[in-house]
């Protein structure tokens, strides 16, 4: 995730220097999370009929390599939109399976009791942070020293120890679990799952957010509120990202004790009132303190969500089928990473400033709320 903060946040504003639209780089983003779609689906069906959790890792490390090396070098939209293919798809094949390998590596442990996945959860997340955040920073300073591009070599040095990490210590293998053999039939569990993806769905369009259109309005300016250079841009991504590390394993620990309901309403919550200062930013020369301020209760919703969905999705689903199970949340993050930064960009061309979608944005994370009260209690499905 270190080489990924520099390449998710920061590539609006390399391309925005190419003198690319914001529709065009927006665009880009989307195509790469429709990409991502066939990558997750693969890797959830694979991982559930055994293959081990490293090899969709390891394919998705050399497609990034390939992918960073053709943005590092694209001139043309036609060369920007293959490193975003070839992005996305190493997204999809990432991400289900190094989420499924958190509860396989949960192994007893003293008088026997398993570990709580909701808290290996949060670890997981709190690397992440780590991860993006100090990528971000180094994104910040390559472009303080007018080498933006340089996210690209940043990301590919990161694979390179990614493989090298994977050839030395593998990661847990599906294939002992006896239920195997057995599955149990989709349709008693995917119906209760339609919620929390809806509603993940939702939630997933405010990280997508900030890596397109944040960056994008932040450099532009909006109503009011003036232009930043490039690089103080990157280190005001920066500061919501080194909050989300901050908050990520409190929050990720807090809320492991609590229903997962708890922690998908506070990052609605958290959501809605970071939009509603980003919106009333636009309107006053000195809106970048709001701006700033914004990114406090951005940060943590991000943080209540992560870890929380993830964990609801396991519980909610039955041990042999949830390779697929949490390809189909990670598909939440395609869905909302392709329409949302589409929206963003024609409303930012169209309109000329951001506050339009911020207030939309709020509206949609309150109507959200309904939806997670409405999901059910944990069944016993493990």
């Amino acid at each position: 995730m270190l080489g990924a903060g520099g390449v998710l946040y920061l590539t609006p504003m390399v391309f925005h220097q190419a003198q690319f639209s914001a529709a065009r780089v927006t665009e880009g983003l989307a195509l790469a999370a429709v990409a991502g779609t066939f990558g997750r689906i693969l890797s959830g069906v694979l991982l559930d009929r055994g293959l081990n959790c490293a090899v969709p890792v390891q394919l998705a490390a050399l497609m990034a390599i390939a992918g960073d090396a053709r943005l590092m070098a694209a001139g043309s939209f036609g060369g920007y939109l293959q490193g975003q293919v070839l992005l996305g798809v190493a997204v999809g094949f990432y991400w289900p399976a190094i989420e499924l390998a958190v509860p396989l590596s949960c192994v007893p442990v003293g008088s026997g009791t398993p570990v709580g996945s909701g808290r290996a959860f949060a670890l997981m997340r709190s690397a992440d942070a780590l991860g993006i955040a100090t990528g971000a920073l180094v994104g910040a300073v390559l472009a303080w020293r007018g080498w933006l591009r340089g996210i690209y070599a940043v990301d590919i040095g990161c694979m390179l120890v990614l493989l090298l990490v994977l050839s030395r210590q593998g990661l847990p293998d599906p294939r002992p679990r006896e239920r195997l053999a057995h599955p149990s039939p989709w349709g008693p569990w995917l119906p209760g799952l339609a919620p929390l993806l809806a509603v993940a769905v939702l939630a997933t369009a405010m990280p997508a957010l900030m890596q397109s259109a944040l960056p994008l309005e932040l450099v532009r300016g909006s109503l009011l509120r003036r232009a930043l250079p490039v690089s103080l841009g990157a280190l005001t991504i920066g500061l919501q990202l080194a909050l989300l590390l901050l908050l990520q394993w409190p929050v990720g620990q807090a809320l492991a004790r609590r229903p997962v309901t708890t922690g998908l309403t506070l990052s609605l919550l958290s959501f809605a009132a970071g939009n509603l200062l980003l919106a009333a930013s636009a309107f006053s020369e000195r809106g970048l303190a709001l701006l700033l301020l914004a990114q406090l209760p951005l940060a943590l919703g991000i943080a209540c969500f992560l870890p929380t969905a993830t964990e609801a999705v396991v519980e909610r689903s039955p041990i042999e089928h949830q390779g697929l199970a949490l390809a189909l949340l990670s598909q939440c993050f395609a869905i909302s990473g392709f329409g949302a930064p589409l929206l963003a960009g024609r409303l930012l061309d169209g309109q000329g400033h951001g506050a339009g979608l911020w207030l939309l944005m709020a509206l949609a994370c309150l109507g959200g709320l309904p939806l997670v009260r409405g999901l059910g209690p944990r069944r016993a499905l493990l």
